[in-house]
C-alpha cells in the first residue's frame, strides 16, 4: 500500500504542486489548508508522514505540532519554514519535528528528506520488534511506549532527544563521533555546524544526568560522546 502523506499548507498552489509531485513519486498525498483542519485530519486518520507549514491560519504549525505530539509521538513530521525563521526551526525540533526544509526549496531535496525519515522510521520499527526496552545502569527506555525512567522518576524528552538517547543506549560503552551521531539521529548528510550535537547532548544531560549523582554521558574531547555503564 502506498504511504500516506498529509500536507498542511495554507498556500493552495504550493499544496497542489507538492501533492502532484508526491503522487507522481508513488505516495498518496492529501492536503489541509488551515492549522485547525490539519490537526483534525492528522489526529483522525492514519498517516505515514506529515508535511507541516509553520505559518498557518487558525493554529500555527508549531501549535499543531505540539498538540499532535501529545497523541502521536512516532509519525514523522517535516516542517516547512521560511528561510530566515531560525527560531521556528529550533522550536519545531524541540517540539518533536523530525526534520525541516526551508522555503523556497527544490522538490528533490524534500523528497530526499522524506525518504530519510522513512528509512529511520522503518529502522526504529524493526528495532522495536526485536526488544521492548533498553537499559543502562538505572536508566530504562521503553521503545514501545517511549517512556524513560531513572530511579523511578519519569523523564520527558522531545522527539529528537529521544532519538539521540536511543542511539546512545543502543551503542552503550562505545565512543560515537559527532558525524556518526548526525548521520544516525538526524538521518541525512547534515550541512552545517556539528555543534548541534553538542547542544542536544547538553539538553539530554540536564534531564537524565544532572538531577542524579552518577552521570552516564561522557565527553571524549576531540572525538565525541559515550553513554557508559558504571564500572
Amino acid at each position: 500500500m502506498n504511504k500516506r502523506i498529509l500536507i498542511i499548507e495554507d498556500e493552495e498552489k504550493i499544496a497542489r504542486v507538492l501533492s502532484l509531485e508526491l503522487n507522481h513519486e508513488g505516495y498518496q498525498a492529501e492536503s489541509a489548508f488551515t492549522g485547525k483542519t490539519g490537526l483534525e485530519r492528522a489526529e483522525g486518520e492514519e498517516w505515514d508522514l506529515i508535511l507541516l507549514d509553520v505559518m498557518l491560519p487558525e493554529l500555527n504549525g508549531i501549535e499543531v505540532l505540539r498538540r499532535y505530539r501529545k497523541k502521536n509521538s512516532s509519525t514523522p513530521v517535516i516542517l516547512l519554514t521560511a528561510r530566515d525563521a531560525v527560531p521556528d526551526k529550533v522550536n519545531g525540533l524541540d517540539h518533536g519535528a523530525n526534520d525541516y526544509v526551508t522555503k523556497p526549496f527544490e522538490i528533490e531535496e524534500l523528497l530526499a528528506r522524506i525518504r530519510a525519515c522513512f528509512r529511520i522510521h522503518t529502522g526504529k520499527s524493526q528495532s522495536d520488534d526485536k526488544e521492548d526496552f533498553l537499559m543502562v545502569h538505572d536508566l530504562r527506555l521503553e521503545l514501545g511506549t517511549r517512556d524513560i525512567i531513572r530511579q523511578g522518576k519519569r523523564i520527558e524528552l522531545t522527539s529528537r532527544e529521544f532519538d539521540l538517547l536511543v542511539y546512545l543506549m543502543q551503542n552503550k560503552n562505545q565512543v560515537l563521533s559527532r558525524d556518526q551521531i548526525l548521520s544516525h539521529v538526524w538521518g541525512y548528510d547534515f550541512v552545517g555546524d556539528t555543534n548541534v550535537v553538542d547542544v542536544y547532548i547538553r539538553y539530554l544531560r540536564k534531564k537524565i544526568d544532572y538531577p542524579y549523582n552518577l552521570q552516564l554521558i561522557h565527553t571524549y574531547r576531540g572525538v565525541g560522546y559515550s553513554l557508559k555503564e558504571p564500572v
